[in-house]
Protein backbone atom coordinates (compact mmCIF):
# COMPACT_ATOMS: atom_id res chain seq x y z
CA UNK A 1 0.00 0.00 0.00
CA UNK A 2 1.05 2.95 -1.10
CA UNK A 3 2.46 5.72 2.04
CA UNK A 4 0.26 8.36 2.87
CA UNK A 5 0.99 11.61 2.66
CA UNK A 6 1.66 14.22 5.49
CA UNK A 7 -2.03 15.80 5.42
CA UNK A 8 -3.89 12.08 5.03
CA UNK A 9 -2.06 11.29 8.42
CA UNK A 10 -2.72 14.19 9.95
CA UNK A 11 -6.44 13.84 9.23
CA UNK A 12 -6.34 10.22 10.70
CA UNK A 13 -4.49 11.61 13.63
CA UNK A 14 -7.11 14.03 14.00
CA UNK A 15 -10.35 11.49 13.54
CA UNK A 16 -9.00 9.39 16.06
CA UNK A 17 -8.25 12.27 18.70
CA UNK A 18 -11.93 13.34 18.20
CA UNK A 19 -12.85 9.55 18.65
CA UNK A 20 -11.26 9.34 22.05
CA UNK A 21 -13.01 12.70 22.96
CA UNK A 22 -16.89 11.77 22.25
CA UNK A 23 -16.28 8.09 24.40
CA UNK A 24 -16.25 10.16 26.99
CA UNK A 25 -19.35 12.22 25.62
CA UNK A 26 -23.06 12.01 26.04
CA UNK A 27 -24.81 10.46 22.65
CA UNK A 28 -26.38 13.63 21.78
CA UNK A 29 -22.88 15.16 21.27
CA UNK A 30 -22.07 12.41 19.46
CA UNK A 31 -24.89 13.04 16.97
CA UNK A 32 -24.02 16.66 16.32
CA UNK A 33 -20.23 15.92 15.35
CA UNK A 34 -21.66 13.11 12.94
CA UNK A 35 -24.17 15.78 11.11
CA UNK A 36 -20.78 17.94 10.66
CA UNK A 37 -18.30 15.07 9.31
CA UNK A 38 -18.84 16.24 5.60
CA UNK A 39 -19.00 19.84 6.08
CA UNK A 40 -15.95 20.27 8.42
CA UNK A 41 -12.82 19.53 8.41
CA UNK A 42 -11.10 16.91 10.79
CA UNK A 43 -9.51 19.27 12.34
CA UNK A 44 -11.94 21.63 12.50
CA UNK A 45 -14.81 18.80 14.26
CA UNK A 46 -11.98 18.19 16.47
CA UNK A 47 -11.37 22.10 17.97
CA UNK A 48 -14.99 22.17 18.55
CA UNK A 49 -15.07 18.73 20.35
CA UNK A 50 -12.24 20.30 22.60
CA UNK A 51 -14.25 23.04 23.07
CA UNK A 52 -17.54 21.80 23.93
CA UNK A 53 -15.77 19.00 26.37
CA UNK A 54 -14.03 22.59 28.11
CA UNK A 55 -17.74 23.33 28.34
CA UNK A 56 -19.66 20.11 29.81
CA UNK A 57 -16.53 19.54 32.31
CA UNK A 58 -17.20 23.18 33.28
CA UNK A 59 -21.15 22.40 33.60
CA UNK A 60 -20.01 19.54 35.82
CA UNK A 61 -17.94 21.09 37.96
CA UNK A 62 -19.29 24.88 38.73
CA UNK A 63 -23.14 24.73 37.90
CA UNK A 64 -24.66 23.77 40.58
CA UNK A 65 -27.53 21.79 38.73
CA UNK A 66 -25.01 19.92 37.10
CA UNK A 67 -22.29 19.88 39.67
CA UNK A 68 -20.87 16.46 40.54
CA UNK A 69 -21.84 14.53 37.45
CA UNK A 70 -19.91 13.02 34.98
CA UNK A 71 -20.18 14.01 31.55
CA UNK A 72 -21.88 10.93 29.95
CA UNK A 73 -24.50 11.92 33.05
CA UNK A 74 -25.71 15.12 31.21
CA UNK A 75 -28.82 14.80 29.80
CA UNK A 76 -30.07 17.12 26.56
CA UNK A 77 -32.65 18.05 29.46
CA UNK A 78 -30.08 19.53 31.52
CA UNK A 79 -28.92 21.43 28.62
CA UNK A 80 -32.43 22.40 27.75
CA UNK A 81 -32.41 24.12 30.95
CA UNK A 82 -29.40 26.19 30.39
CA UNK A 83 -29.80 30.17 29.91
CA UNK A 84 -27.33 33.13 28.45
CA UNK A 85 -26.53 33.65 31.94
CA UNK A 86 -25.05 30.56 32.08
CA UNK A 87 -23.31 31.31 28.50
CA UNK A 88 -21.84 34.03 30.02
CA UNK A 89 -20.46 33.01 33.44
CA UNK A 90 -18.84 30.05 31.95
CA UNK A 91 -17.14 32.58 29.37
CA UNK A 92 -16.05 34.72 32.12
CA UNK A 93 -14.94 31.46 34.19
CA UNK A 94 -12.90 30.37 31.11
CA UNK A 95 -10.65 33.85 31.28
CA UNK A 96 -8.52 32.44 33.25
CA UNK A 97 -9.03 28.66 35.62
CA UNK A 98 -7.26 26.11 36.90
CA UNK A 99 -7.29 22.26 36.15
CA UNK A 100 -5.51 19.37 37.67
CA UNK A 101 -2.88 22.06 39.01
CA UNK A 102 -2.31 23.87 35.81
CA UNK A 103 -3.54 26.92 35.07
CA UNK A 104 -5.01 28.16 31.59
CA UNK A 105 -5.90 31.43 29.91
CA UNK A 106 -8.25 32.00 26.96
CA UNK A 107 -7.49 35.57 24.64
CA UNK A 108 -10.76 37.29 23.41
CA UNK A 109 -9.83 35.52 20.14
CA UNK A 110 -9.74 31.78 22.02
CA UNK A 111 -13.25 32.71 23.80
CA UNK A 112 -15.02 34.15 20.49
CA UNK A 113 -14.25 30.93 19.16
CA UNK A 114 -15.43 28.86 21.49
CA UNK A 115 -18.60 30.69 21.78
CA UNK A 116 -18.57 29.95 18.19
CA UNK A 117 -18.57 26.32 19.32
CA UNK A 118 -21.40 26.09 21.37
CA UNK A 119 -23.19 28.10 18.99
CA UNK A 120 -23.33 25.55 15.82
CA UNK A 121 -23.62 22.55 19.11
CA UNK A 122 -26.78 24.45 20.63
CA UNK A 123 -28.32 25.10 16.98
CA UNK A 124 -28.23 21.23 15.91
CA UNK A 125 -30.31 20.92 19.26
CA UNK A 126 -32.88 23.69 18.76
CA UNK A 127 -32.86 22.81 14.82
CA UNK A 128 -33.83 18.93 15.67
CA UNK A 129 -36.05 20.01 18.47
CA UNK A 130 -33.72 18.50 20.98
CA UNK A 131 -34.12 21.84 23.14
CA UNK A 132 -36.86 24.36 23.16
CA UNK A 133 -34.98 27.63 23.33
CA UNK A 134 -31.12 28.71 21.79
CA UNK A 135 -29.45 30.90 24.60
CA UNK A 136 -26.13 31.04 23.03
CA UNK A 137 -27.78 33.26 20.34
CA UNK A 138 -28.27 35.83 23.06
CA UNK A 139 -24.73 36.31 24.69
CA UNK A 140 -23.24 38.58 22.86
CA UNK A 141 -19.65 37.66 20.61
CA UNK A 142 -16.67 39.56 22.78
CA UNK A 143 -15.29 42.22 21.23
CA UNK A 144 -11.67 41.37 20.00
CA UNK A 145 -9.41 44.50 19.94
CA UNK A 146 -6.46 44.66 16.77
CA UNK A 147 -3.40 44.40 17.77
CA UNK A 148 -0.27 45.88 16.52
CA UNK A 149 0.71 43.25 13.37
CA UNK A 150 4.24 41.85 14.09
CA UNK A 151 6.15 41.52 11.23
CA UNK A 152 10.17 42.31 10.17
CA UNK A 153 11.28 45.20 8.18
CA UNK A 154 12.88 44.79 5.03
CA UNK A 155 16.58 45.31 6.60
CA UNK A 156 15.43 42.55 9.16
CA UNK A 157 14.49 39.95 6.79
CA UNK A 158 18.00 40.35 5.11
CA UNK A 159 19.62 40.22 8.50
CA UNK A 160 17.51 36.99 9.72
CA UNK A 161 18.34 35.57 5.97
CA UNK A 162 22.26 36.28 6.59
CA UNK A 163 21.93 34.99 10.17
CA UNK A 164 20.72 31.37 8.35
CA UNK A 165 22.99 31.20 5.81
CA UNK A 166 26.47 32.29 8.32
CA UNK A 167 25.36 31.49 11.62
CA UNK A 168 26.56 34.47 13.05
CA UNK A 169 26.44 35.72 16.96
CA UNK A 170 26.38 31.60 17.72
CA UNK A 171 28.26 30.02 20.02
CA UNK A 172 31.00 27.34 18.84
CA UNK A 173 28.64 24.66 19.68
CA UNK A 174 25.73 26.15 17.92
CA UNK A 175 28.18 26.61 15.23
CA UNK A 176 28.88 23.19 14.92
CA UNK A 177 24.91 22.21 15.10
CA UNK A 178 24.10 25.19 12.11
CA UNK A 179 27.19 23.37 9.82
CA UNK A 180 24.92 20.60 9.72
CA UNK A 181 21.66 21.93 9.07
CA UNK A 182 22.16 25.36 7.56
CA UNK A 183 21.58 24.51 4.20
CA UNK A 184 17.81 22.71 5.13
CA UNK A 185 17.07 25.95 7.14
CA UNK A 186 17.95 28.49 4.76
CA UNK A 187 16.15 26.46 2.14
CA UNK A 188 12.79 26.21 3.99
CA UNK A 189 12.98 29.51 6.07
CA UNK A 190 13.70 31.08 2.40
CA UNK A 191 10.73 29.57 1.09
CA UNK A 192 8.58 30.56 3.95
CA UNK A 193 9.48 34.37 4.04
CA UNK A 194 8.82 34.26 -0.22
CA UNK A 195 6.02 32.35 -0.61
CA UNK A 196 3.83 33.40 2.91
CA UNK A 197 3.00 29.83 3.25
CA UNK A 198 1.63 28.10 6.25
CA UNK A 199 3.86 26.12 8.84
CA UNK A 200 1.76 23.15 8.20
CA UNK A 201 1.92 24.21 4.54
CA UNK A 202 5.56 24.05 4.54
CA UNK A 203 6.02 20.87 6.53
CA UNK A 204 3.77 19.06 4.90
CA UNK A 205 5.72 19.55 1.46
CA UNK A 206 7.21 16.23 -0.37
CA UNK A 207 10.06 16.58 -2.91
CA UNK A 208 7.74 15.84 -5.68
CA UNK A 209 5.53 18.78 -4.85
CA UNK A 210 8.40 21.04 -6.22
CA UNK A 211 8.51 22.11 -10.05
CA UNK A 212 11.12 23.98 -10.93
CA UNK A 213 9.92 23.63 -14.56
CA UNK A 214 7.48 26.93 -13.15
CA UNK A 215 8.99 27.70 -10.20
CA UNK A 216 6.11 26.40 -7.84
CA UNK A 217 5.50 24.11 -5.35
CA UNK A 218 2.02 22.29 -4.60
CA UNK A 219 0.53 22.70 -1.31
CA UNK A 220 -2.47 21.33 0.43
CA UNK A 221 -4.14 24.39 2.22
CA UNK A 222 -6.71 24.34 4.88
CA UNK A 223 -9.67 22.66 4.40
CA UNK A 224 -8.14 20.20 2.55
CA UNK A 225 -7.96 22.05 -0.91
CA UNK A 226 -4.76 21.68 -3.14
CA UNK A 227 -2.72 24.69 -4.69
CA UNK A 228 -0.22 25.95 -6.80
CA UNK A 229 2.28 28.97 -4.74
CA UNK A 230 5.21 30.04 -7.08
CA UNK A 231 8.78 31.35 -5.73
CA UNK A 232 11.14 33.61 -6.62
CA UNK A 233 15.13 33.39 -7.78
CA UNK A 234 16.24 33.23 -4.48
CA UNK A 235 13.86 30.50 -2.90
CA UNK A 236 14.72 28.67 -6.03
CA UNK A 237 18.40 28.92 -5.55
CA UNK A 238 18.14 27.84 -1.94
CA UNK A 239 15.73 24.78 -2.90
CA UNK A 240 17.95 23.55 -5.34
CA UNK A 241 21.46 23.51 -3.14
CA UNK A 242 18.95 21.60 -0.07
CA UNK A 243 18.02 19.41 -2.73
CA UNK A 244 21.41 18.16 -3.88
CA UNK A 245 21.93 17.36 -0.23
CA UNK A 246 18.64 16.08 0.21
CA UNK A 247 19.70 13.06 -2.44
CA UNK A 248 22.43 11.89 -0.03
CA UNK A 249 20.25 11.38 2.75
CA UNK A 250 18.44 8.45 3.43
CA UNK A 251 15.45 8.78 5.38
CA UNK A 252 13.86 6.89 7.99
CA UNK A 253 11.18 4.29 7.20
CA UNK A 254 8.07 6.03 6.08
CA UNK A 255 9.30 9.12 5.39
CA UNK A 256 11.02 9.35 2.40
CA UNK A 257 8.73 11.64 0.67
CA UNK A 258 9.11 14.27 2.38
CA UNK A 259 10.65 17.31 1.83
CA UNK A 260 12.16 18.75 4.74
CA UNK A 261 13.71 16.35 6.95
CA UNK A 262 14.41 16.88 10.50
CA UNK A 263 18.28 15.49 12.41
CA UNK A 264 16.99 12.48 12.69
CA UNK A 265 15.78 12.12 9.00
CA UNK A 266 12.36 12.19 10.00
CA UNK A 267 9.97 14.34 7.98
CA UNK A 268 9.71 17.81 10.24
CA UNK A 269 7.70 18.97 12.36
CA UNK A 270 5.44 22.28 13.24
CA UNK A 271 7.13 22.34 16.45
CA UNK A 272 10.85 22.18 15.19
CA UNK A 273 10.16 24.76 12.29
CA UNK A 274 8.29 27.20 15.48
CA UNK A 275 11.95 26.52 17.48
CA UNK A 276 13.64 27.21 14.53
CA UNK A 277 12.24 30.60 13.43
CA UNK A 278 13.00 31.20 16.98
CA UNK A 279 16.62 30.51 17.30
CA UNK A 280 17.17 32.69 14.35
CA UNK A 281 14.64 35.07 15.36
CA UNK A 282 16.07 36.03 18.98
CA UNK A 283 19.58 36.53 17.38
CA UNK A 284 17.84 39.31 14.40
CA UNK A 285 15.18 40.64 16.35
CA UNK A 286 15.61 40.42 20.10
CA UNK A 287 12.48 42.92 20.70
CA UNK A 288 10.06 41.00 18.50
CA UNK A 289 8.57 37.90 19.05
CA UNK A 290 8.92 36.47 15.41
CA UNK A 291 6.75 33.10 14.61
CA UNK A 292 6.15 31.30 11.51
CA UNK A 293 2.94 33.25 11.16
CA UNK A 294 4.62 36.32 11.53
CA UNK A 295 7.08 35.13 8.32
CA UNK A 296 4.04 35.18 6.84
CA UNK A 297 2.51 38.52 8.14
CA UNK A 298 5.89 39.75 6.66
CA UNK A 299 5.52 38.25 2.93
CA UNK A 300 1.76 39.05 3.16
CA UNK A 301 2.60 42.97 4.17
CA UNK A 302 5.79 43.35 1.76
CA UNK A 303 3.26 41.76 -1.59
CA UNK A 304 0.32 44.24 -0.63
CA UNK A 305 2.99 47.44 -0.33
CA UNK A 306 4.22 46.85 -3.60
CA UNK A 307 1.24 45.81 -5.60
CA UNK A 308 -1.24 47.60 -3.61
CA UNK A 309 -3.82 44.96 -4.18
CA UNK A 310 -5.60 43.08 -1.66
CA UNK A 311 -6.97 40.67 -3.74
CA UNK A 312 -3.62 39.15 -5.10
CA UNK A 313 -2.48 39.12 -1.40
CA UNK A 314 -5.96 37.42 -0.39
CA UNK A 315 -5.24 35.08 -2.90
CA UNK A 316 -1.76 34.20 -2.89
CA UNK A 317 -2.46 33.84 1.35
CA UNK A 318 -5.14 31.39 0.73
CA UNK A 319 -7.76 33.50 2.55
CA UNK A 320 -11.05 32.51 0.90
CA UNK A 321 -12.48 35.83 2.22
CA UNK A 322 -10.86 39.22 1.36
CA UNK A 323 -12.43 40.10 4.68
CA UNK A 324 -9.72 38.29 6.05
CA UNK A 325 -7.01 39.77 4.85
CA UNK A 326 -8.05 43.56 5.24
CA UNK A 327 -8.72 42.68 8.92
CA UNK A 328 -5.23 41.62 9.28
CA UNK A 329 -3.47 43.90 7.05
CA UNK A 330 -5.93 47.26 7.80
CA UNK A 331 -2.67 48.77 9.38
CA UNK A 332 -0.77 49.05 6.38
CA UNK A 333 -3.65 50.99 4.86
CA UNK A 334 -1.76 53.82 6.71
CA UNK A 335 1.49 53.31 4.34
CA UNK A 336 -1.18 53.27 1.29
CA UNK A 337 -2.97 56.81 2.60
CA UNK A 338 0.58 58.17 3.17
CA UNK A 339 1.48 57.36 -0.65
CA UNK A 340 -1.68 58.74 -1.23
CA UNK A 341 -0.80 62.70 -0.26
CA UNK A 342 1.44 63.50 -3.10
CA UNK A 343 -0.97 61.60 -5.82
CA UNK A 344 -3.19 64.61 -6.52
CA UNK A 345 -1.99 68.04 -7.52
CA UNK A 346 -4.25 71.07 -6.83
CA UNK A 347 -1.99 73.97 -8.30
CA UNK A 348 1.22 73.26 -10.64
CA UNK A 349 4.07 75.59 -9.21
CA UNK A 350 5.14 78.33 -10.92
CA UNK A 351 8.61 78.34 -12.16
CA UNK A 352 11.18 80.32 -10.68
CA UNK A 353 13.92 82.02 -12.95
Amino acid sequence: MANKTYHEEQEIKNVILLRNILADMPQYVSAYFRSIEYSKAPRTRLGYARDIKVFFEYLCNNNLSLKEKNLKDVTVEMIDHLRAEDIEEYLEYIKVYEKDGQQYTNSENAIKRKLVSLRGFFQYLYKNEKIQSNPTTLVEMPKIHQKTIVRMETNEVAQFLDNVEFGNKMSNHQQTYHEKLKTRDLALLTLMLGTGIRVSECVGLDIKDVDFDYDRIKIVRKGGNEAYVYFGEEARDALKDYLQERKDIVAYTGHENALFLSAQRKRISVRSVELMVKKYASITTPLKKITPHKLRSTYGTSLYQQTSDIYLVADVLGHKDVNTTKKHYAEIDDWQRMKAKDAVTLREKPNHK
